[in-house]
């Protein structure tokens, strides 16, 4: 969300229709070949006019496309920022009202019990069964784990 800003902000008002649209093709593409092809007609379509705004995506490509090297059930999860966003609202709404916390002590007792409270409304995590095989670092190619040379050789033998 936020590198989205940060590229419409180097475009003229005009262009930013368009210009989200790619990016929603980029972020939402269904693999990494088709988002790398979805990059490439952004630079096409913006990169002469508006180098700036394309530099922004083309200079962070690999990190904004990471989240296709994890398993596809949990790409929905690594494409946003909100769950994080959306927990410290909570606290920052909350220390607003209260005019600050106090003491830092007070502060961290009152953002802990606030982050407590507010993760039974997370969301859960799709693919929790996943979740060890990516900590292990499983490998996934296109969202699907891909078995170990080494263990498909032994299993070939």
């Amino acid at each position: 969300m936020h590198k989205v800003a940060n590229v419409l902000n180097a475009l003229p008002k005009s262009a930013q229709p368009g210009a989200r649209r790619a990016l929603a093709e980029i972020r939402d593409a269904e693999d990494r070949d088709h988002a790398l092809r979805a990059v490439d007609a952004f630079v096409t379509d913006y990169g002469a006019k508006w180098p700036k705004a394309v530099a922004k995506i083309v200079d962070d490509v690999e990190p904004l496309l990471a989240f296709f090297d994890f398993a596809a059930e949990h790409w929905i999860h690594l494409k946003t920022t909100n769950p994080i966003e959306s927990t410290f609202a909570n606290v920052r709404l909350r220390t607003k009202v209260t005019k600050g916390p106090g003491s830092r002590t007070a502060g961290l007792a009152m953002a802990f019990k606030l982050i407590e409270a507010a993760q039974d409304r997370w969301r859960a995590v799709n693919g929790p069964h996943l979740v060890a095989l990516v900590r292990a670092g499983a490998r996934f190619e296109k969202g699907v784990i891909v078995e170990r040379e080494q263990q498909a050789q032994e299993a070939a033998a």
